[in-house]
Formats: C-alpha cells, sequence, structure tokens
C-alpha cells in the first residue's frame, strides 16, 4: 500500500513539474488589497488581459505566459517578501508591473542579485530612473512629467507652488525634483509632507491654505489626493492642482467624484479612448476578451503596453529561454513600436519612453488633452 501510495505522490509531483515547466512564469507583487488596490489591479489586469491574448495564439516560444502576481497591501516590507518568495520559482522570467519606487525598493536590489529582469516599474521616481543592469522602464520619468506641469503653470504667471508629497524617501526626493525645476526659474516652491496611508482632511487644507499658494502639485496616491481636493472644494477654494501620472488618472477621478473637475494629470500613455492608434485599439481588444465591462483606463493600458514590450523580449531570446536571455533580448530591444508608441532599449539606457501629456479633467469626469 505505501508503494502504491509512494508511486502515486511521485507521479502527481512529476505531473506537476511538467506543468510548471510548460509554462513562462512572470512574477509580480502589488497592492491588491488596501486603500491602493485599484491601481493594483488595474496593473495586473492589463497585463493578464495581454498575456491571455498572446496565450490564445498559442504562446510565445511554445509556452503560454502565467502571471503570478502577490498581494503587498502596499507595503514595502511585504513588497520585498514577496519578491523573495517568487524568485524561488526557477521558472521565472521576470519581475514585472511593482506598482511604486517605495514597493521595488527592496525588491530591485534582489533582482539584480538573482539577475532577473525588473520590468516596468509604475513610477517615474529617482529610485527606479539609475542606470542598472536589470532594470527596464517603459514610462516617461517624474522629471520629465514635472517640466511639462510647472511649464504649463509657470508660463501662465503663477509663481507659488505648494507641493503636496510622503515623508519618505521617495516621497523627498519627488519634492527634490521641483526645487530642481523651478530654480531653473527662480522660484522656490513650499511644500506639505504626510504620512503615507494616513487619513487626509482638515488639518492638511488649513496648512495649505497657510502657504497661501498659485497652484498645487501633488505627488500623493489617488485616496490620499482625493481626500484633499474634496476638503479643498468642500471649503469653497479652487486651487489650480496638477498631479503626477503616479495618482492614476481613472482611480484619482473615481475617488475624488465632481472636486475632481478642472484637476489636470499628466499622462505617460496615448489617452486610452484613442482606438484609432493600432497601439490603444490592440490593447483595448484584449481587455474586452479578457471579459472586462469598462472602457480601458490608462493604467491598464500601461500594463499592456508593458506586457506587450516583454512579450517581444521573450519572443527574441535565444535557447534555452531563461531569465538571463530575456534579459540578453531586452538589453538590445532597440527601437519597438508598438503601433504608434514607441519604446526603446540600449545597453545602458533602459528607460524606453519620455512621452508626457497633460490632461484635464472635464466636469463629466473625463479626460481631456490641454
Amino acid at each position: 500500500m505505501k508503494s502504491t501510495f509512494l508511486a502515486l505522490a511521485l507521479t502527481l509531483a512529476a505531473a506537476c513539474t511538467a506543468q510548471a515547466q510548460d509554462k513562462w512564469v512572470i512574477g509580480q507583487s502589488a497592492p491588491l488589497t488596501g486603500g491602493n488596490a485599484k491601481f493594483g489591479t488595474d496593473i495586473r489586469d492589463g497585463a493578464l488581459a495581454w498575456f491571455a491574448s498572446v496565450n490564445a495564439k498559442g504562446g510565445v516560444q511554445g509556452r503560454p505566459i502565467e502571471l503570478v502576481s502577490l498581494d503587498d497591501k502596499n507595503d514595502r516590507k511585504q513588497a520585498g517578501a514577496n519578491t523573495k518568495t517568487l524568485l524561488e520559482n526557477k521558472n521565472l522570467l521576470a519581475l514585472f508591473g511593482y506598482a511604486s519606487a517605495t514597493l521595488s525598493l527592496d525588491a530591485l536590489p534582489q533582482a539584480v542579485a538573482a539577475e532577473v529582469p525588473f520590468f516596468a516599474p509604475f513610477s517615474g521616481a529617482n529610485p527606479v530612473r539609475v542606470n542598472n543592469p536589470v532594470l527596464f522602464t517603459v514610462r516617461a520619468s517624474y522629471g520629465e512629467e514635472m517640466d511639462k506641469i510647472l511649464g504649463f503653470w509657470v508660463s501662465l504667471g503663477l509663481k507659488r507652488p505648494t507641493v503636496l508629497y510622503y515623508d519618505d524617501e521617495v516621497g523627498k526626493q519627488n519634492v527634490e525634483l521641483v526645487v530642481a525645476y523651478l530654480k531653473k526659474v527662480n522660484l522656490q516652491p513650499q511644500s506639505l509632507g504626510v504620512k503615507r496611508n494616513a487619513q487626509l482632511g482638515k488639518p492638511e487644507v488649513q496648512a495649505i491654505l497657510a502657504q497661501k499658494p498659485d497652484f498645487i502639485v501633488n505627488t500623493l496616491l489617488s485616496g490620499a489626493a482625493a481626500q484633499v481636493q474634496k476638503e479643498l472644494v468642500g471649503t469653497g477654494h479652487m486651487i489650480p492642482t496638477s498631479s503626477l501620472s503616479f495618482v492614476g488618472a481613472d482611480q484619482y477621478i473615481a475617488a475624488a467624484g465632481p472636486a475632481s473637475s478642472g484637476v489636470s494629470i499628466a499622462q505617460v500613455v496615448p489617452s486610452p479612448s484613442n482606438v484609432s492608434m493600432p497601439a490603444v485599439r490592440e490593447c483595448a481588444k484584449a481587455l474586452e476578451a479578457a471579459g472586462s465591462k469598462t472602457p480601458m483606463n490608462s493604467t491598464q493600458l500601461e500594463a499592456c503596453f508593458a506586457a506587450r514590450v516583454l512579450t517581444e523580449g521573450i519572443r527574441r531570446a535565444r535557447k534555452p529561454v531563461s531569465a538571463r536571455t530575456v534579459l540578453e533580448a531586452l538589453t538590445n530591444l532597440g527601437s519597438y513600436d508598438l503601433g504608434g508608441f514607441k519604446v526603446t532599449f540600449a545597453p545602458g539606457a533602459q528607460h524606453g519612453s519620455k512621452y508626457v501629456e497633460l490632461a484635464m479633467v472635464t466636469r463629466d469626469g473625463k479626460l481631456t488633452s490641454r
């Protein structure tokens, strides 16, 4: 009897191993619960939709792609622990789509040690804009976003910005970006730091009003930014406000409701409604085929774009395909046109896009380009 059980166990183990080896595994740590869950799930779902469309056509290099997403609840330590777990999978080809620079801080060094691509973190902050042999981004930097935002307001003669930021390592670096830009035009910003994941309300708004800003630059997540904006509007104050793409435009509009009207938000991908662009249209079709019942948003589009580029890296990888050969293929990708949106990678130049546009929230809760 024991030998029968042992034989069955060995057969099942062999089947599971064979099944795992028949897939290309991509690992992700993302906030799937908690205050930033909508952002995290949109990243996951945009990527899943593209991978599903690839798998429906037979996969890539003969195997389907499997995205393994672990919940980090928007907590840096948990993201680091999730990364350790993901890297234990010997079939892992890449780490993908971490939702912020903060969530990447403890993950990126592990990717370096394992020589696994750390692909498309959803941030333009300095910690994920360094030259690093395993790091690849498919979006513009926050510096490039700040140039667009501040250039617009300064051109209108506004000179007293207040920067809302998280009082931590990455948040302080975002303030430094604003300071560096404004120094070029002989201006000095004011700022207000808040705790990450804290509830915001009247005390913070009173602190903002005390600074008498001409305009506000927001570098907070959607929930916190929405709390501030609703409180400002509720007190009868309409201060011109712009946000980094980090806020998550659709998540912010949903959280702030009518109070979001008039806020401008930097975008690092084209409008998700611009289906005349082939790159956008293909991602919209993938999401629809995956069962999405709502229009594609910018976060899902960015995730889809990133998944497409990573898939191309796997397609070009030398056999036998491994994390190292995918890393090599991505490094030497060159210019890759998704259909109106280009990403370019080369050795020592692995930040693939500089695309930025500034969009404004309309009264009916839509984004329109300035």
